[in-house]
């Protein structure tokens, strides 16, 4: 049960690159690494977990907090990249309603 979180970071914009499991033993680390980022005004952060082969309830929480934290400084929050698994998650909990889950990136950066 290991992760991997690669963040590249240009101004205000922000890519998270996330391989592994966001389970109760990862998404602390997670949170620690990107939470900061959530707090810039006017942050653009996009996260792509498409080598992300396993979710907890947990992740779904770090990523409910990172985005409340970005929606309160103004800023983009989505996640891209979702398998149909995480899709399905993301419905059931009806948290497809209130991120951008899409699964294409568009612009990034250069």
């Amino acid at each position: 049960m290991n992760i991997i979180i690669d963040v590249k970071e240009k101004e205000l914009d922000v890519e998270v690159k996330v391989s592994g499991e966001i389970d109760a033993y990862t998404a602390p680390k997670l949170r620690e690494r990107i939470y900061s980022f959530s707090e810039q005004e006017g942050i653009k952060m996009i996260i792509d977990l498409s080598d992300v082969n396993y979710m907890d309830s947990t992740g779904l929480g770090v990523f409910v907090g990172i985005f409340k934290n970005v929606r309160a400084n103004n800023g983009e929050f989505k996640l891209i990249g979702l398998s149909n698994r995480l899709i399905r998650l993301f419905e059931i909990t009806g948290l497809a309603d209130i991120i951008d889950i899409n699964s294409k990136i568009e612009g990034g950066i250069q």
